[in-house]
């Protein structure tokens, strides 16, 4: 520690400062010259599920067994308020006629929907006669951006020859509507929206955070340091991760780089403040601003190093998870973390000892001799700032620990007992706005056609040429709508295909709860007639695919949760010298955490008529709330050691408490309102993040931290040090005023 703080000294002093700056500004535009930025290699195809997974098992033998060489559906969804109407079908008719002629650029198959009469698609049209669903099949290998593309062109066509704003008005208005949806659809909204949600979220966080900054430190030029050490920090991280995707080391997606990016503004602007702020400090009593610099590197940069290695160590847990998306995060993300720490104990230091007290301005914190040399001058008396604004805070708190500890307990315990109430749904498109088109044309097929159709359950079965009586009992099942006639494999007649229709929503926790019955039953029958031993069955379809997810996601979360745990655990530790203050620590966190969940179900789910959370969520915010929220421990609790060297247990609380205050809640208010931008996004799985986030990050900034923590340090005495010098320092004292008295 004592080298980093030797090693930052350098790089912010008279000669190192412009050094240190030149080389982050090589560095950046050298690396953005070379490397493509991670924006561009973002791959919203990726796997999610791992390759053991049944339904992934079952996807890939259905495709070597009963290869369909059809491609990729993208679902048309032709609907018409009160009946579609002879038109209508022709319409149909023209479009499929102009498709064969001029086929799109990644179109692999249509049905000769453009051949047969009109009137003979009434037959396929719903009961109501208000919708029906045509298919284009498109090529598997297609990019999404070629796919985007294909359906601008057939949007355009659609417009210009068969109706206006037919693709483009709102459902409730009359007329013939058409809505793209199924796989193509559904991937292309989903491009659409993270492509909107990146830059809308980069100008979003900039902007609050610059006003945030402004208001809270009312210096203009102050509010642009910290960000620019952001940006630089932005700048060298974008191009890295864009090399390592170019590569193949890393797969990247536009939800991980979306998070990335209010992550890296909220936490940056953090670690920059707690050295802004013990600069400041330093420089009401310093004359020179290279000495200030160096008091305030000396008193901050152990906090904020560790501060940050807490949070890149719990991100990079999520490398042990088997479920995609959360395992696409962890380099990212623990990057980003790794890159502003060094920006913060580096470029940072530099940018300050470059501005010096010009940075607060108008607001100066000059020592009190600078200040009587200038009123001499001017004549006149100058503004002093406040030193500390909080001591009255603090005193409170070691005044009546007790009275807080319960007080704290009961509102963060009565908001977490609501949190084993919240209802999970691993369900993609209900993510999506509901007025978005491919959950629009969804919704309009599962109105009017029967809702397990919309993804009928594949059940196959390696039969070992016995007959199975599977058609039979799983249609006495009682949510299953109809199974079809087995489907033999035209390369091994041993494989047989069944499709099962679901009377309910495949989508649905109802039906996603029904896949371990069926695997009972098909492994019961398998059994029955001797075939024993794995690989005999599997079932496949989104059904399949949603419960897998949900059981991947369930297995990566009892693994992380407790390794994360350990890491924070094992770092305060070896940062604080006390048992006693880790336990209290990860507790009061984990206490937070489940508050946060709690206080954010009865918000999401009450507040704004959610049913249920995206199961992504609690892992995502569990990493977050836990790493993030001991960064602010840490930094106050650091505080309160160092003061406990030179003065009595409660005074060097109350005095931490004090000292830390005013910055933390600064950074907790920019943590939690660049979070709370991801709310203002229309995909629901950012928006129910960034409430859960950023509810987390304000109970631990005015509930946890001030109150909280320091309350037990208070109670627990020389105790909250155990077995740390201090304690057995406290412990001597105590034992000599014994041995007087």
């Amino acid at each position: 520690m004592k080298f980093l703080i030797h090693f930052v000294e350098a790089v912010s002093s008279k000669k190192g400062r412009w050094v240190t700056l030149l080389i982050w500004i090589v560095l950046v535009g050298l690396l953005s010259a070379i490397f493509p930025n991670v924006n561009k290699m973002a791959d919203n195809g990726a796997e999610d599920l791992p390759k053991t997974s049944m339904s992934v098992q079952a996807e890939k033998i259905a495709k070597e067994q009963f290869p369909n060489n059809s491609g990729t559906p993208l679902l048309i969804v032709w609907y018409r308020d009160g009946g579609l109407k002879d038109q209508d079908f022709q319409q149909v008719t023209k479009l499929y006629k102009h498709l064969k002629m001029n086929p799109l650029s990644e179109q692999n198959f249509i049905p000769p929907l453009g051949d047969i009469p009109s009137q003979a698609l009434k037959t396929s049209a719903s009961e109501d006669s208000t919708s029906l669903v045509t298919p284009i099949f498109m090529d598997e290998k297609a990019s999404s951006d070629d796919l985007t593309d294909n359906l601008s062109s057939l949007k355009k066509y659609m417009e210009s020859n068969l109706s206006r704003d037919i693709v483009d008005k709102e459902i409730s208005e009359s007329g013939l509507h058409v809505r793209f949806t199924g796989p193509v659809g559904i991937a292309t909204d989903a491009v659409a929206l993270f492509s909107k949600a990146d830059i809308t979220l980069l100008i979003s966080t900039v902007l609050l955070v610059l006003i945030l900054l402004i208001v809270l430190y009312r210096s203009p030029i102050l509010a642009i340091v910290p960000l620019i050490g952001v940006g630089f920090a932005y700048g060298l991280t974008g191009p890295i991760l864009g090399f390592l995707a170019k590569q193949g080391i890393i797969t990247v997606d536009s939800q991980g780089i979306s998070i990335m990016t209010v992550l890296l503004f909220g936490a940056g602007t953090d670690y920059c403040l707690f050295l802004v702020s013990k600069y400041r400090e330093y420089l009401l009593e310093e004359s020179d601003k290279f000495i200030a610099l160096k008091k305030a590197v000396k008193h901050s940069g152990g906090a904020i190093f560790v501060s940050a290695i807490t949070v890149v160590l719990s991100l990079s847990t999520l490398l042990l998870a088997h479920y995609g998306s959360f395992h696409r995060f962890a380099i990212p993300f623990s990057l980003v973390i790794l890159i502003m720490g060094i920006a913060a104990l580096t470029l940072l230091p530099a940018l300050l000892a470059i501005f010096g007290r010009i940075s607060f301005f108008p607001f100066i914190p000059r020592t009190e001799e600078i200040v009587k040399e200038l009123e001499e001058k001017k004549g006149k008396k100058l503004r002093r700032p406040s030193k500390n604004m909080s001591k009255k805070f603090g005193s409170f708190v070691v005044k009546k620990p007790w009275t807080v500890i319960i007080l704290s307990v009961v509102l963060l315990g009565g908001l977490a007992v609501f949190s084993p109430k919240v209802q999970y749904t691993q369900n993609l498109i209900e993510s999506f706005p509901k007025d978005m088109p491919s959950r629009e044309g969804f919704t309009i097929m599962g109105d009017h056609f029967s809702e397990g159709e919309l993804a009928p359950m594949k059940v196959i079965v390696q039969s070992e040429g016995k007959d199975l009586p599977i058609k039979e009992k799983l249609s006495k099942l009682a949510f299953v709508e109809s199974v079809s006639e087995p489907i033999k494999s035209s390369k091994d007649e041993n494989y047989v295909s069944y499709n099962v229709i679901l009377k309910g929503n495949p989508y649905s926790p109802e039906s996603v709860e029904s896949i371990p019955i069926v695997n009972k039953e098909v492994s019961g029958m398998l059994h029955d007639a001797g075939i024993k031993g794995k690989g005999h069955y599997w079932i496949g379809g989104e059904t399949s695919k949603l419960y897998d997810t949900e059981n991947t996601t369930n297995r990566d979360t009892k693994v992380i949760v407790p390794v994360v745990i350990a890491i924070i655990a094992a770092l305060l530790l070896l940062y604080l010298r006390s048992i006693i203050a880790t336990i209290y620590l990860i507790i009061t966190v984990l206490l937070s955490y489940l508050s946060a969940l709690g206080a954010s179900w009865l918000l999401i789910h009450y507040g704004m008529d959610i049913p249920a959370i995206s199961g992504l969520i609690p892992l995502y915010s569990f990493v977050f709330l836990v790493a993030l929220g001991e960064d602010y421990n840490i930094f106050m609790i650091s505080s309160i050691w160092k003061n406990r060297r030179t003065q009595q247990h409660r005074q060097a609380i109350a005095n931490g408490v004090s000292e830390t205050s005013s910055v933390i809640t600064s950074a907790g208010l920019i943590l939690a309102g660049t979070f709370a931008v991801l709310a203002t996004l229309p995909i629901q799985v950012l928006l129910q993040f960034g409430i859960v986030t950023a509810i987390g990050v304000l109970l631990d900034t005015f509930i946890v931290r001030p109150l909280l923590v320091p309350a037990i340090t208070t109670v627990l005495g020389r105790y909250a040090f155990w077995p740390g010098k201090l304690w057995r320092a406290d412990k001597l004292e105590k034992e000599k005023i014994d041995s007087e008295i």
